[in-house]
C-alpha cells in the first residue's frame, strides 16, 4: 500500500532483508539485497517497520477523476495518492471521494430548480434555490480542508471495518458559497435551537426511499462559525459531481461527513441530531482510553467534533531516487481542526532520532492547510525514510504511530513517512 507503515519487511537488527521481505519484493528489500546500506536503521523505534512501495491506483476512473485509488464501488470511495496532493489547491480531478449511498441524478439541474429547505427551530422557515442564495446573500470564497474521519484507518491494529483509507482521504480547495450564519439569521433561530440535521439527495444503497444514506449534524455554534458555508462552487467551477454538485455544506475542522453533499435540507433541532450515522459507533470514539480490541458500549462513545493536527508529505513521491550529494526538497501540507492552529512542522531522515524545522507558509484563512518545505541531504548511499511531524499552537504534536485505538479506526493522525533511495 502507498505508505503502509505496518507491514513492511526488513529485519530491524540487520541491513539485510528478511526472507519475508524478499518474498514480498519491496523496494527496500531489493535495495538492501544489492549491497547498499540502510543508514540510521539502528535508530528505527522498536516495533516500527519500514515503509513499503507506492500503491498504484486501480480500477476504472469515473469521469472527471484521475489517478485515484479505488477502495470500493458501491458506494464509490476513492483516495488520493499523497504525491497528487502537492498543489496548494487540490484540483477537482484529484479530490478524494467518500460516499455512503448512491449519488442522485442531477442531469437537468439548474440554479433555479435545486431547492434548499431550512426549517425546524426557526422563526421563518425558508425554501431557496441556488439562484436565491446567490442573489440574497454575500458570496464568500474560502480555502478549506475536507478530511474523512476515517483517514488512516488502515493502520490501526487490530483493524477496523470500513474503507481502509491510508493517507489520501483529504483535500483542500477554494469553496464559494454563502455563510450558514447569514442564512440562519434570515430564518431567525429560536432560543431552542441547539443542533443541525443535514440531508442530501443521495439515496440509500438498498434503493429504499424511506432510508437515509447519511444525515449528520453539528452544534449550532459550529454552524454559526463564519467559516461554515453552503457552497455551490469549487476552485471557481461547479463542484465535481461525486463531491456534491450542485450544492454542499462545508463544516471545516469537523469530519468530512458533516459537510453534507447534494444538500437539500438543514433541519434546525432542539436536540442533538439522531439521523443516519449519528448514533451507536458511527463517527464516535470512546470517552476514555481503551485497550485495542475492546468492545465499547454505545453509551460510552462520544461524537467526533474536531479533527486533530496532521501533516502530509507530497514531494518527493515515496519510492523516488536521488543522487548522493544532492539536497532533497521535502514539501507537504499541515492542518488542524478547532481550537488551535498549526505552529510548526519538523522533518526527520533518521527514523525520528533528530528533527529539522521546516519553513511553514501562512494560511490564507482559517481551516486551510499550510505548505511546509524543508531540505535534507542524506550523508551516504542507501535507503532513507523522511518523516513529517506537525505541532499545533496548544503544543499537541503528531504521534509516531497510531494514537489511542478506537473501534472504527477514526482520527488517526500518525506521522506520515515516505521512502527515498539515494544512489
Amino acid at each position: 500500500m502507498a505508505d503502509d507503515t505496518m507491514d513492511k519487511g526488513l529485519n530491524r537488527n540487520s541491513a539485510m532483508p528478511s526472507r519475508r521481505a524478499m518474498l514480498m519484493g519491496t523496494g527496500a528489500a531489493l535495495f538492501a539485497s544489492a549491497g547498499v546500506p540502510i543508514p540510521f536503521l539502528d535508530k528505527l523505534p522498536p516495533g516500527m517497520r519500514l515503509v513499503a512501495d507506492a500503491q498504484e491506483a486501480s480500477g476504472a476512473m469515473p469521469e472527471g477523476k484521475s489517478g485515484l485509488t479505488i477502495l470500493g464501488d458501491r458506494p464509490i470511495n476513492m483516495e488520493t495518492p499523497p504525491h497528487l496532493l502537492d498543489d496548494e489547491v487540490t484540483p477537482g480531478k484529484y479530490f478524494f471521494v467518500r460516499n455512503n449511498g448512491l449519488p442522485p441524478d442531477v442531469t437537468n439541474v439548474t440554479d433555479e430548480s435545486w431547492k434548499l429547505t431550512v426549517d425546524g427551530e426557526v422563526e421563518r422557515p425558508l425554501e431557496m434555490s441556488i439562484a436565491d442564495l446567490k442573489r440574497e446573500f454575500e458570496p464568500v470564497t474560502l480555502r478549506l480542508v475536507v478530511e474523512c474521519g476515517g483517514n488512516g484507518r488502515a493502520f490501526y491494529r487490530p483493524g477496523a471495518s470500513g474503507n481502509q483509507w491510508t493517507f489520501g482521504a483529504v483535500g483542500c480547495a477554494d469553496w464559494t458559497g454563502v455563510r450558514v450564519k447569514d442564512v440562519f439569521e434570515k430564518a431567525g433561530l429560536k432560543k431552542t435551537a441547539i443542533y443541525t440535521g443535514h440531508y442530501g439527495a443521495d439515496t440509500h444503497l438498498s434503493g429504499d426511499p424511506s432510508k437515509e444514506a447519511i444525515s449528520r449534524g453539528v452544534p449550532i455554534a459550529k454552524a454559526m462559525d463564519p467559516n461554515s458555508i453552503i457552497a455551490w462552487a469549487m476552485n471557481g467551477e461547479d463542484i465535481p459531481y461525486l463531491n456534491g454538485y450542485p450544492l454542499r455544506l462545508m463544516m471545516p475542522g469537523y469530519p468530512g461527513s458533516c459537510s453534507q453533499k447534494w444538500l437539500t435540507r438543514i433541519w434546525v433541532r432542539d436536540q442533538v441530531h439522531d439521523g443516519q450515522k449519528m448514533l451507536g459507533h458511527s463517527y464516535r470514539v470512546p470517552k476514555y482510553p481503551v485497550a485495542p480490541g475492546t468492545e465499547v458500549p454505545d453509551e460510552d462513545m462520544k461524537i467526533i467534533e474536531n479533527m486533530p493536527i496532521k501533516s502530509l508529505i507530497t514531494s518527493p513521491q515515496t519510492g523516488s531516487r536521488s543522487k548522493l550529494g544532492e539536497s532533497i526538497q521535502v514539501r507537504g501540507h499541515a492542518w488542524c481542526g478547532e481550537g488551535a492552529d498549526v505552529a510548526r512542522v519538523d522533518v526527520s531522515m533518521d527514523f525520528g532520532e533528530t528533527w529539522t524545522q521546516a519553513d511553514l507558509a501562512p494560511a490564507p484563512n482559517r481551516f486551510s492547510w499550510q505548505r511546509f518545505t524543508a531540505n535534507v541531504t542524506p550523508p551516504q548511499q542507501g535507503y532513507y525514510e523522511i518523516w513529517a511531524r506537525a505541532t499545533d499552537t496548544n503544543g499537541v504534536e503528531q504521534p509516531a504511530t497510531t494514537p489511542g485505538w478506537n473501534p472504527h479506526g477514526y482520527i488517526n493522525n500518525m506521522q506520515h513517512r515516505i521512502a527515498v533511495f539515494v544512489i
